[in-house]
């Protein structure tokens, strides 16, 4: 079996228990892990269904010009669908996205035009903006606009949510995922919740965002609109794609809290994983700590791979600069001697062991160094580097002591 196209690989990823982070709560913790997808991330899906929604009402021909504000994964999900369609590929991106982003369009064929984060939507120099500007001007293009396009609920409502559905076995009573367009929660809600209404939905929103107050009060709440570093997640916007029915309650997550468990996710779990999915994660696990019970299993959406956070959350020093990392994240030389030993006790060798039996237990504890005491007091240390060099020259001080 082969596929026709890059295209043709988009979903179908796979579900995975979390283990390590979600110690101690109740029930089942699952994750969709959307970087399986070609272009490593979940929005692979809604940029396929909203191109060939364009393609079948004829707003899109043949040698057009896609045109779209992100943030950068709807972008690579975009170019793979207009290489593989023969389209061209122009994205507007907010200049807080990482460069990997950037970089990573641009390797894909696509012009991207960067604009300031720090305006509103409407200011003519916003990624908004200027997207609709281009898509005005130039001929044969267009403008998914994933933020109010049905095509990006749609597309989760077809895929996402049967896929898990049919994963958990109809066993799935809470979903979780970060809200920014809001296609993949409500898409993936809307399937889930006609399957089993009792299904409940939790949004994950950030600090800087304006949807948990939307959420609560049915306020736009302009004050609650801030700059924030998490990409992926929040709007100071309200999108059509976000159906505040289908979401039950949100949580807001600070930029500190998502980029830690981020880091956790692959320290911990295996899966590298992007900014937003730590959010996602944090958020829910801040839920379930008070409201999961023992039957119950839960599934959080991990939306991007962590390829494109590589100069931000997966540099040590970026991490620093911020405050994200605290100094005791730093290992101390008693948490390696803890790390190895398992216990207090830290290997020792007596004055009078043979050199040979030293190289032995230098070999078995697979560490380098050791040191050596005699009645108790520490008279200095022997290497297995050093051991080995000296043995070359002398065969016979393996059977000597070490001191």
């Amino acid at each position: 079996m082969y596929y026709n196209s890059i295209i043709e690989a988009i979903g179908n990823t796979p579900l995975v228990k979390l283990n390590s982070v979600a110690k101690g709560i109740k029930g089942t913790v699952l994750a969709k892990v959307e970087y399986f997808n070609p272009g490593n991330s979940m929005k692979d899906r809604m940029a396929l269904k909203m191109i060939e929604n364009a393609e079948r009402d004829g707003v899109l021909k043949p040698g057009g010009t896609i045109i779209e504000g992100t943030s950068g994964n709807t972008g690579m999900g975009l170019a793979l669908v207009a290489i593989a369609k023969g389209y061209k590929c122009i994205f507007t991106l907010s200049d807080k996205q990482s460069q990997e982003k950037i970089d990573i369009l641009r390797a894909m064929g696509a012009e991207v035009i960067v604009c300031p984060t720090n305006v509103t939507p409407d200011d003519p120099r916003s990624y908004y903006s200027v997207a609709q500007k281009l898509n005005k001007e130039i001929p044969n293009s267009f403008y998914p606009n994933q933020y109010d396009n049905t095509g990006n609920a749609e597309a989760h409502y077809e895929s996402t949510g049967p896929e898990i559905w049919e994963q958990t076995e109809g066993k799935i009573t809470i979903l979780a995922a970060g809200v920014g367009t809001g296609g993949s929660m409500c898409g993936t809600a809307k399937y889930l919740k006609e399957q089993n209404a009792d299904i409940k939905s939790v949004g994950i929103d950030t600090y800087g965002s304006v949807f948990q107050k939307y959420k609560q009060t049915g306020e736009f709440d302009e004050n609650e609109i801030y700059p924030y570093m998490t990409e992926g997640i929040g709007e100071d916007i309200l999108p059509k794609n976000v159906d505040f029915s289908l979401i039950d309650t949100f949580l807001k997550v600070t930029d500190k809290d998502g980029a830690v468990m981020t880091r956790r996710l692959a320290r911990e779990e295996g899966m590298f994983v992007g900014w937003s999915c730590g959010s996602a994660v944090y958020g829910a696990l801040e839920w379930a700590k008070e409201n999961m019970k023992e039957d119950d299993t839960m599934v959080i959406i991990l939306p991007d791979h962590g390829t494109r956070y590589l100069a931000k959350l997966y540099n040590d020093n970026w991490m620093k600069d911020h405050g994200f990392i605290e100094a005791r994240e730093f290992e101390t030389a008693q948490d390696i001697v803890d790390r190895r030993n398992g216990s207090d006790q830290l290997f020792v060798v007596d004055h009078a062991t043979k050199v040979g039996e030293a190289i032995k237990m230098l070999t078995k504890e697979g560490i380098d160094q050791i040191p050596v005491v005699k009645e108790n007091s520490y008279v200095g240390s022997v290497s297995t580097s050093r051991l080995l060099e000296q043995l070359m020259d002398d065969p016979d001080l393996k059977s000597k002591s070490v001191e």
